[in-house]
């Protein structure tokens, strides 16, 4: 508006109103010289302009951002899904949509700590043989069923089926789960396994859905691929390649999720054929995020697996001796292989339990890693032949002769084969290097445990529970012990872990199994590796707990959000 223009308008004001102020003002305006005019219509704007720029300012101090619904992310992963369900889920592409799609009793939340999900609450008795679970109310299935406590009997009876072959069989083989009511569960455990809680975390399927469809028409069930759970998200398109497998799978947020509506308007999910198919993918931009890729925008967090390389004395007699055992690990350059072969993305360990828990990991060796095995043999009675450089005790009348390492021919493990390799030669023990693909591996050698050494990665569970791995009576197949490991005390301490219900006492049984197995150097454990998620910075809430599968980045999606706005503090509710 012009100068003259306002003197009018306060001259009409004032007339009509008969403001003292106005009029005094008005008067004043407009006897002003035109160039005084201009100075006093700038400084205006400027008053104008200043209040506008201090209230925006005060507006952003005031109000809180708060996530909004909108928004989508494009995922990719590897391979294609055959079994999207809690029972039968085998690949990383099925386990993934599973997470997406069912919800358990609880789940593990963003920090790593459990949380309720269908069930609202649970109560242990004192033995710690029986559990109760009351579900929630409004829990819901994503075809707007309610959840019942019928329905969490029909997965577990499900699981313990062995015409089924479910994976999930060995958790839940000698648990009863029997309904109480409606809305109530009761488990009774032969007897007290602190793990338990964990395994709740099992997707419930909806039993209206699957009742009548016998085991061996499981896998073969379109609810396979187009499933109906409970959890965050459910299925809104699926397209097919020309050979009919699923190329992309489109999810929508379920309105009704227990924990509320995930603010992410879509997920697209993009399957490829390898990494290196990914990789191209994730650079062309026709992805935005996936695991296992390496970026200036990838978030990590510890994975729950720890490598290494395993003795079994039952094929080479010497590493019956400790001392062996000790300078075999010793000889072994962690540093080299974190940040030479894994690029930094992985944690050098000198024991069985992996980063992200409260157990104090066993100090690394310092110094010349191959000097430190040279005197930790020669302090156990071994000399080293000067002419062939191979080592003998004369004492025990037992010689360190050649080893033969066993591993999978994939990249990683073929170069930290041959790092191993060269770090054991440079003590003075050949080694010849044997590759095997995985599913060779898995059936030739590590079953009928036809190894000497064996350089192998142990998936340990979020429990931390040691028992398969280090328990003597899990040496032989099926069990999991390939180091044939026998302590009694670790036994002891293993069976003390898996049934106390104390959390500090249970980490302090944890901490005493750890410190006693490192000290026996039943494998030279190498490292645990990092867990990658590339994900834009433009998607916010994403918390990552300690991975124990690659589908726990998922455990917290209905919280990741790309839009969001501003509001009042006292509108945010309590949860935000």
């Amino acid at each position: 508006m012009s100068l003259p223009r306002l003197s009018t308008l306060f001259s009409v004001l004032t007339r009509r109103r008969h403001v003292p102020a106005f009029e005094w003002l008005s008067a004043h305006i407009c006897g002003l010289r035109p160039g005084d005019k201009l100075i006093l219509g700038f400084l205006g704007a400027l008053i104008v302009a200043s209040s506008l720029i201090a209230l925006f300012a005060l507006e952003r101090s005031v109000l809180v951002r708060v996530p909004a619904h909108g928004g989508t992310l494009t995922e990719g992963i590897i391979g294609s899904p055959r079994f999207v369900n809690p029972l039968l889920a085998l690949s990383d592409a099925d386990r993934d949509l599973t997470a997406l799609t069912y919800a358990g009793l609880m789940k593990v939340d963003g920090d790593g700590m459990l949380q309720l999900v269908l069930a609202e609450s649970y109560s242990v008795s004192e033995d710690g043989k029986e559990y109760v679970f009351v579900i929630r109310e409004d829990a819901r299935f994503s075809d707007g069923t309610p959840v019942t406590a019928d329905d969490v009997v029909f997965t577990i009876e499900r699981a313990q089926d062995p015409a089924l072959k479910s994976p999930e069989l060995a958790n839940w083989a000698s648990i009863k789960a029997d309904v109480v009511d409606a809305r109530t569960v009761r488990f009774l455990l032969p007897k007290p396994y602190a793990p338990f809680l964990i395994d709740t975390t099992l997707g419930i399927l909806p039993a209206h859905l699957w009742r009548n469809i016998p085991a061996d028409e499981f896998p073969f069930s379109p609810l396979m691929t187009k499933p109906v759970g409970a959890g965050p998200f459910q299925i809104a398109n699926v397209a097919r390649g020309s050979d009919g497998s699923i190329k992309e799978i489109e999810l929508k947020p379920f309105a009704k999720y227990v924990l509320g509506k995930p603010y992410l308007d879509r997920i697209r999910v993009k399957f490829f054929d390898d990494l290196q198919a990914l990789q191209s993918a994730y650079k062309s931009g026709s992805i935005e995020s996936a695991h296992g890729i390496a970026s200036d925008t990838a978030l990590r967090a510890p994975y729950s697996r720890v490598f290494g390389a395993f003795f079994n004395s039952d094929q080479n007699p010497a590493f019956a001796r400790r001392e062996v055992r000790e300078a075999l690990s010793l000889a072994v350059d962690r540093t080299r292989i974190v940040n030479d072969i894994l690029g930094g993305y992985a944690t050098a360990l000198m024991g069985p339990v992996p980063p992200g828990s409260s157990v104090t990991q066993p100090a690394l060796p310092e110094g010349n890693s191959v000097e430190l095995a040279k005197a930790a043999l020669t302090d156990g009675g071994w000399a080293q032949d000067p002419e062939t450089g191979l080592w003998s005790n004369a004492k025990e009348k037992i010689t360190l002769p050649s080893i033969t390492l066993k591993t999978s021919n994939v990249p990683e493990l073929k170069a930290i084969a041959a790092e191993i390799e060269s770090d054991w030669e440079a003590l003075g023990v050949p080694v010849e290097v044997e590759l095997y693909e995985p599913g060779d591996l898995a059936s030739d050698v590590i079953r009928p445990r036809a190894y000497e050494a064996l350089l192998f990665g142990m998936v340990i569970g979020r429990d931390q529970d040691l028992y398969a791995f280090w328990d003597s009576g899990e040496r032989q197949d099926p069990g999991l012990n390939i180091a044939a490991y026998a302590n009694k005390t670790v036994d002891g301490l293993l069976d003390d872990a898996r049934t106390e219900l104390d959390p500090e006492a249970k980490q302090a049984a944890l901490q005493r199994i750890s410190d006693a197995i490192a000290l026996d150097f039943p494998a030279a454990f190498t490292h645990a590796p990092d867990f990658l998620y590339a994900v834009p910075k433009s998607v916010y809430g994403v918390r990552l707990p300690q991975i124990t599968s690659p589908s726990d980045r998922f455990n917290d999606v209905s919280t990741w959000y790309r839009e969001s706005e501003y509001v009042w503090p006292f509108l945010v509710p309590a949860s935000e």
